[in-house]
């Protein structure tokens, strides 16, 4: 505790660092409020059925990612998640498309052309999220819209405010990463799930204690130890497990030394980032929107498909997750780029020819160390479904694992790296005594 007070004292000192975190505070400030501020016309009083309907499932995993603006009809309802998506796409088009791929190679006015083909891509996805959701408003809280006003005039007015809201904080999200700490949308979207966590954490508490078979207090201090290893194990993962197996790292080296230090291939046990979760989530909430038109809901494998608790559902999710890993690993880590850099630069790997059998060798070694790698983050991500057999209340079990997990700990990680460059630059100490913590955009997950 001395030290962590030590640290903000240190923090407060300077004026560049201290005016920083003050801006981030004001604009994540100004996301919350904004949260809380309903679509004009409706009648927050009258959205039991709505948050009622976000309690679980696909539309509570929604409402956490928007810091429970979805469920309160906010004109943040839609959140960061369409330029989330739209960033998904860039990245998946930069990757196979040709043109795309020649932009990124541009530099600076490269990634502004990608920008604002991201921020079209997003006002587009909005265009069409945005009624979607309306629609929704309208079957769950109908009687919500003030009088006077028809839902016709209102899906045009509100599709507009609901797009004009996600694009600010879009904006929010840019300026944090421009003036203050952090990255912009990496914060908001951490912002957005951590205010669920003392409504979550309370509710688990009371569970506990009054509930007849909630284990009161010594299964209260289990879930905490258990919720300890997991996160200990999502900061390993974030951090980036570098090493490879001896037999290839060994061998994994140039034949250049600067210092008297050899220089290895920057290979990662986990390069796919959280990117394997967000996808193989996609695809298991496709059962979901199949029953949604279909009048056969008793069949054994559709109802275990639709329960995240299911021994099939997580099955299927962990199967889907490892196969992601290897699909994303394969897409952007190429190679034969490496192998044609390493030839370029004079280096080379001992005992194996430059070129072709350089290349072949890199994506054995590579296809090898994916695989634990997609194990680590198949077990992180099916955690939450552990944690309700163990009768934790949903909203809590979410922060054992899967997405919202390892983002709150790669945004954590990756800002407090951000100030402790500050601190070191002006030879102040930082948070940690084993020098300073290993930023996530070198060596592990940076949220998006």
């Amino acid at each position: 505790m001395k030290k962590l007070i030590e640290y903000l004292k240190n923090c407060w000192k300077i004026e560049d660092l201290r005016q920083r975190i003050l801006i981030t505070i004001l604009f994540v400030a100004i996301y919350r409020f904004g949260s809380f501020v309903v679509l004009p016309g409706i009648n927050p009083a009258l959205l039991e059925k709505l948050q009622s309907q976000t309690a679980g499932g696909l539309m509570s995993l929604l409402d956490m990612f928007s810091g429970g603006a979805f469920s309160h009809a906010s004109i943040f309802a839609l959140g960061i998640m369409p330029y989330i998506s739209a960033s998904i796409v860039m990245q998946l088009l930069a990757v196979a498309v040709p043109y795309f791929q020649k932009m990124q190679r541009e530099g600076e006015s490269g990634r502004k052309k990608i920008m604002w083909y991201t921020r079209v891509l997003t006002v587009a996805i909005l265009l069409f999220q945005a009624p979607s959701y309306l629609l929704n408003l309208k079957m769950q809280a109908q009687g919500a819209l003030a009088s006077g006003i028809t839902w016709g005039s209102f899906m045009i007015t509100g599709t507009i405010i609901l797009a004009a809201g996600s694009m600010f904080i879009l904006w929010l999200g840019e300026r944090i990463t421009d003036k203050g700490i952090g990255n912009g949308i990496s914060m908001i979207i951490m912002i957005g799930i951590i205010a669920r966590l003392p409504q979550a954490f309370f509710q688990e508490v009371s569970s506990r204690f009054t509930a007849i078979s909630g284990g009161g207090l010594v299964m209260f201090i289990v879930e905490l130890i258990i919720l300890y290893v997991v996160v200990c194990l999502a900061i390993l993962l974030v951090q980036g497990v570098r090493k490879v197996p001896v037999q290839y790292a060994k061998r994994l080296v140039g034949n250049k030394q600067y210092g008297g230090a050899r220089q290895y291939i920057p290979l990662k046990l986990f390069a796919a980032n959280v990117m394997p979760i967000i996808f193989a989530q996609a695809l298991m909430f496709i059962p979901l929107a199949v029953v949604q038109y279909s009048s056969d809901q008793t069949g054994w494998v559709v109802r275990n498909l639709l329960d995240h608790r299911s021994l099939l559902y997580n099955i299927v999710f962990a199967i889907l997750i490892i196969a992601f890993t290897y699909f994303y690993t394969a897409i952007t880590l190429n190679p034969t780029q490496m192998a044609e850099d390493m030839k370029r630069n004079n280096g080379f790997i001992p005992g194996v020819k430059p070129g072709k059998d350089t290349a072949e060798y890199i994506d054995t070694v590579m296809s090898r160390i994916t695989l634990p790698g997609s194990l680590f983050i198949a077990f992180i991500a099916v955690m939450p479904s552990f944690a309700s057999l163990l009768n934790v209340q949903e909203g809590f079990a979410q922060f054992f694992g899967g997405t919202s997990l390892l983002i709150l700990v790669g945004v954590v990680i990756d800002t407090l790296t951000q100030i402790e460059s500050h601190l070191m630059m002006r030879h102040y100490d930082g948070l940690l005594n084993s020098g300073r913590i290993r930023s996530t955009r070198q060596g592990g997950i940076q949220a998006y």
